[in-house]
């Protein structure tokens, strides 16, 4: 699991590129998870620094919490299996991760982030839609301050089978999921792979072998996803899933994404004013 919190101190990637900053917690903060979701190469990490760089003491989790490597199926032909729902992700440990964010709003001092090591190209958001959407939300925050006496801080939760795993779900305050179509995926994936390529949480640089994305990352991301969507169609199929907000990026640009995003953090916020 990597973390990028915003606070000063000795952690954060955002400003000061360090991987162990904590959420200062107290009785009087409470947490709001923001799961943002969506198949690799769609744009989740972009739209998460976005909202991290505008909300006050919030914090980005990566979800990658692998399995053991040895725990990972084999494909005949690309070898282990990082990409398959069940096996991909510790589940038990992620689920504990974040009952644990949320019950002391704080992240714990054993978990860091390799995100920084990964280049990304840049995607525009106007400051003026940034501040807008800044000054909204913080005044929805101070109002739920003032009359509950609680502070409220905004943690970002990016992963790529985030809506796969019911508690995960349900951890969840707001879950926004980002459908892009299989041939932009396929292109934004080699083109990262053949001119950036991953760092891993080990270090390890990696390219994908051929095939990699379409014999083994698309299917499995697939299969993680088909029963959120009518007929199993992750490509064009309507929303089943209660709670989830879909957003389509290739009909939409960022400052529209980014405007819809804070919508909806501003009405789970304000939630809070009843809740």
């Amino acid at each position: 699991m990597s973390v990028q919190p915003s606070l000063p101190g000795p952690g954060s990637h955002a400003p000061t590129d360090s991987a162990h900053e904590q959420v200062r917690g107290s009785p009087q903060t409470r947490v709001i998870l923001i799961g943002i979701g969506g198949a690799t190469c769609s744009g989740k990490t972009t739209l998460a620094k976005h909202l991290h760089n505008i909300l006050p003491d919030s914090f980005i989790i990566h979800q990658d919490v692998r399995a053991p490597e040895v725990q990972l199926p084999i494909h005949p032909t690309l070898g282990r299996d990082w990409d398959s729902a069940p096996t991909a992700i510790d589940w038990p440990r992620l689920r504990a991760f974040l009952r644990a964010v949320k019950r002391t709003a704080r992240i714990p001092d054993d978990h860091s982030s390799h995100d920084h090591l990964n280049a990304q190209k840049p995607v525009s958001l106007r400051e003026s839609v940034a501040a807008r959407c800044q000054a909204e939300i913080m005044s929805v925050q101070k109002e739920v301050e003032d009359a509950t006496g609680a502070r409220t801080v905004v943690g970002l939760v990016d992963g790529f089978l985030l809506y796969w795993d019911q508690e995960i779900i349900d951890a969840l305050d707001a879950r926004i999921f980002l459908r892009v179509p299989y041939d932009v995926l396929e292109l934004r994936r080699s083109e990262r792979s053949e001119n950036l390529g991953y760092v891993t949480a080990e270090g390890v640089f990696w390219k994908d072998p051929p095939g990699y994305f379409q014999e083994l990352v698309y299917p499995a991301y697939v299969q993680a996803h088909r029963a959120l969507f009518t007929d199993g169609d992750v490509e064009g199929g309507a929303l089943l899933a209660p709670g989830i907000v879909l957003i389509e990026p290739q009909q939409m640009n960022m400052d529209d994404i980014f405007t819809r995003c804070c919508e909806e953090l501003v009405s789970v916020i304000r939630r809070l004013l009843t809740g």
